[in-house]
């Protein structure tokens, strides 16, 4: 483990780091106590993993970097694993195709609950070492964050599966809301010129956050709440999904090819939408939720508006000191957004990721971690585009105005939504 880890990794030595790896670990399998043996071998499409497959992979991350490298005589609990659960690492070896996770009948849904009772009990062994090193204590914060990724992508997932089924089963049970009205849309003045953006020394963050940087920003303005449905469903009826001018060329071939006309969940009739309770009806007032980049960029231009650039929207988190605290997150337990409240701006924490404008790209001066773990976030600067936020199937202990999440702009099954930005010269 290199100094330089440990500085990108930003994780101090933590008295009460053993008390959080048994809480979001123990968190993990309270997500799956409503699931089934079956529920949980299911992969619906390539972008979506088997529940059990999480449950297995986040296990294999504390094996493969931590037991594994730094625990003298540990004897892994199959040798096979570390090909099955492997996702995207490439200097840890090969791994199986992921689009073919869900033609594994085995190890069941039991074996790997056993596989990840094994590791805590390893775990545990090791967090008790009052020896422990801060640069591994580092690298196992960043195990426990991993594992909270792996929490929403669970619930992402597990939606997925149950929308395909034709009898629209629930993952959870939610009391019925009664439609709402949105307040009126209002837009707030950004700050104007030299801004700094990036994580702070203080605490954990991933090392696509830093390093802090300076950034240039001209007079803007942003919403102080997110497109709601309402607002969406006057977008789709204006002929929204059949303007071409509208939308990037990419967008417009991507609806054209897969015949889009409206969010993903929503039914044909644009009255209800299928959510993590079943199908329930659609509420004018909650946030828009399942659009794509192209979709969120389309109506932004419907709307005279943009969307805003990642900075743009640091700098108003960071100015006006949004709470996670105030946010809807997965502790809630709503899982689905919810219509706006509170004082302005309203939903910049939790409820849906909000589409930027910013392809995701290094900092200036960005180096990503040497060796496998660096692996983690810098190879995908690519062809995606960042989001910011979290949403209301996100930890609130994991999200901060810094953090930097990321999806290909034609993906939909993610919880993402819009706010939007106007240039005010």
């Amino acid at each position: 483990m290199t100094a330089q880890i440990e500085r990108d990794l930003a994780a101090p030595a933590d008295t009460g780091l053993a008390a959080r790896y048994q809480q979001v670990r123990s968190t993990t399998l309270d997500l799956c106590r409503t699931l089934g043996a079956e529920d949980q071998v299911i992969q619906s499409m390539p972008d979506v993993s088997p529940t059990k497959w999480h449950l297995a992979h986040t296990t294999w991350f504390f094996e493969e970097f931590i037991l594994a490298a730094h625990s003298p005589g540990y004897q892994r609990f199959h040798r096979g694993y570390a090909y099955l659960f492997n996702s995207y690492y490439n200097g840890i070896g090969r791994m199986h195709p992921r689009a073919q996770r869900g033609l594994l009948s085995r190890p069941t849904v039991t074996e790997i609950n056993a596989y990840r009772a094994y590791v805590d009990e390893h775990m545990t062994d090791l967090l008790g070492d009052s020896g422990c090193a801060d640069a591994l204590r580092s690298l196992i914060l960043l195990g426990t964050h991993h594992e909270q990724q792996h929490q929403e992508l669970l619930l992402m997932d597990i939606k997925h599966v149950f929308s395909i089924n034709p009898l629209l089963p629930a993952y959870h049970e939610a009391a019925p809301r009664q439609p709402g009205e949105a307040r009126p849309l209002a837009f707030i003045e950004g700050e104007t010129g030299v801004v700094e953006t990036g994580c702070t020394d203080a605490g954990f963050c991933f090392d696509n956050e830093r390093p802090r940087h300076r950034s240039y920003l001209q007079p803007h303005a942003l919403a102080d709440r997110l497109v709601t449905n309402g607002e969406y469903l006057a977008f789709i009826q204006d002929g929204g999904y059949r303007q071409p001018e509208l939308w990037l060329s990419d967008g417009w071939s991507t609806v054209q090819q897969l015949c889009w006309t409206r969010p993903l969940y929503w039914n044909e009739t644009l009255d209800g939408e299928f959510t993590l309770a079943g199908l329930q009806p659609l509420d004018p007032a909650a946030p828009v939720c399942h659009v794509s980049y192209y979709e969120a960029d389309a109506y932004a231009r419907w709307a005279n508006a943009r969307l805003p650039t990642e900075t743009e929207w640091e700098r108003l988190a960071l100015r006006h000191g949004c709470d996670p605290n105030d946010g809807n997150f997965q502790d809630d337990g709503h899982l689905h957004p919810q219509p706006a409240s509170g004082a302005a701006p309203a939903q910049l924490l939790g409820d849906v990721w909000e589409w930027t404008s910013s392809a995701y790209s290094g900092y200036p001066g960005y180096r990503p971690p040497q060796g496998a773990i660096g692996e983690y976030n810098g190879k995908f600067m690519c062809n995606q585009m960042v989001l910011r936020g979290g949403a209301c199937v996100t930890p609130r202990d994991h999200i901060r105005a810094s953090y930097r999440n990321f999806f290909y702009p034609d993906a939909r099954w993610p919880f993402t939504g819009i706010r939007l930005a106007r240039d005010t010269t």
